[in-house]
């Protein structure tokens, strides 16, 4: 399974189960929160490893500035736009998208 389709049903999961959401919100709060982060997804039976997260991440964005300008390397890349990790947890702040 890809990263970015586990990664949504894990969202999906994160957003109707309280329970699994504080869980991955909590791991903000740990030393290696990446780390954490995937321990959590393996809980709940994901084989999520750290380098597929950021790798997954790397990949898409590289993927969309080959996409735009010509596929030059003239777009400035923007904080935390290949971050997966922060766009789940920013995703998930809230309780609900109504």
């Amino acid at each position: 399974m890809e990263v970015v389709t586990m990664l949504d049903e894990l969202h999906s999961m994160a957003l109707q189960n309280p329970e699994i959401r504080n869980q991955f919100l909590e791991t903000e709060k740990a030393k290696e929160p990446i780390t954490e982060f995937c321990q959590v997804c393996q809980k709940l039976g994901y084989e999520l490893y750290e380098m597929d997260l950021i790798c997954a991440g790397e990949e898409f964005h590289a993927a969309m500035k080959r996409s735009t300008n010509g596929g030059g390397e003239n777009s400035p890349m923007l904080t935390g736009q290949d971050d997966f990790y922060e766009l789940f947890l920013a995703s998930i702040r809230k309780k609900s998208y109504e």
